[in-house]
């Protein structure tokens, strides 16, 4: 065993400190290094020493990580599957509704199923599968609230819920007529024909016709 005072005093070498190296490590004497020594440890799969290329490394370090990313990958992939289904329940849950009042009570409706509003004097009439029902509001009013649920004004006196619309005919005149679901049909005006490109995200071809 070589001790501290030996290697002070100068009495060892370093190549009988290298005689007595550990089992596990081995070294060599080279001319290509500062101290003249490369020492090289066994690794599982492959041996590297201090003169192993940089890019040999860094290959065996990424492929090492390879197993660890598929992981996270199959973790990211099935969190995200549950978000999806979380996220549908939550919009199922929160569908949009309106609530009025009719004769002493007050009625609540999810809006996807009112086709279009109708104004009938001082109220309106919300076409509702199966049933429609007269409200004591003005069809100004009920456009600005139910603007942001998808519904558009064609007429002076409609608006339409723009997911029950199934065909635009263009007419000669410059207006339109809409035909909705259950086969009601409206009239667009010029003034309010604008308003069709709202009724898809993405027109192909034809939207200069609702300009």
């Amino acid at each position: 065993m070589i001790n501290t005072r030996e290697i002070q005093d100068g009495t060892v070498s370093v190549r009988e400190m290298l005689i007595q190296r550990p089992a596990h490590a081995s070294a060599n004497v080279s001319d290509g290094s500062p101290l003249g020594v490369a020492i090289s440890f066994p690794q599982t799969e492959r041996d590297y020493n201090l003169e192993s290329p940089a890019d040999d490394f860094c290959e065996a370090a990424d492929t090492s990580l390879l197993p660890i990313i598929r992981a996270d990958a199959a973790n990211l992939m099935r969190i995200l599957r549950q978000l999806e289904v979380i996220a549908k329940r939550i919009t199922k849950r929160q569908e949009p509704r309106i609530a009025f009042k009719e004769k002493g009570r007050i009625l609540l409706l999810d809006l996807a199923g009112i086709l279009a509003v109708q104004a009938e004097g001082n109220y309106v009439l919300l076409q509702h599968r199966p049933n429609p029902y007269l409200v004591h509001e003005s069809l100004s009013s009920m456009a600005e609230k139910l603007k942001p649920y998808g519904f558009i004004r064609i007429h002076r006196s409609v608006v339409v819920n723009s997911s029950a619309v199934e065909e635009i005919q263009p007419l000669p005149t410059g207006e339109y007529r809409l035909r909705l679901k259950g086969g009601k049909e409206y009239l667009v005006t010029r003034t309010y024909k604008h308003n069709l490109r709202d009724l898809a995200q993405l027109w192909v071809g034809s939207e200069r016709l609702c300009g």
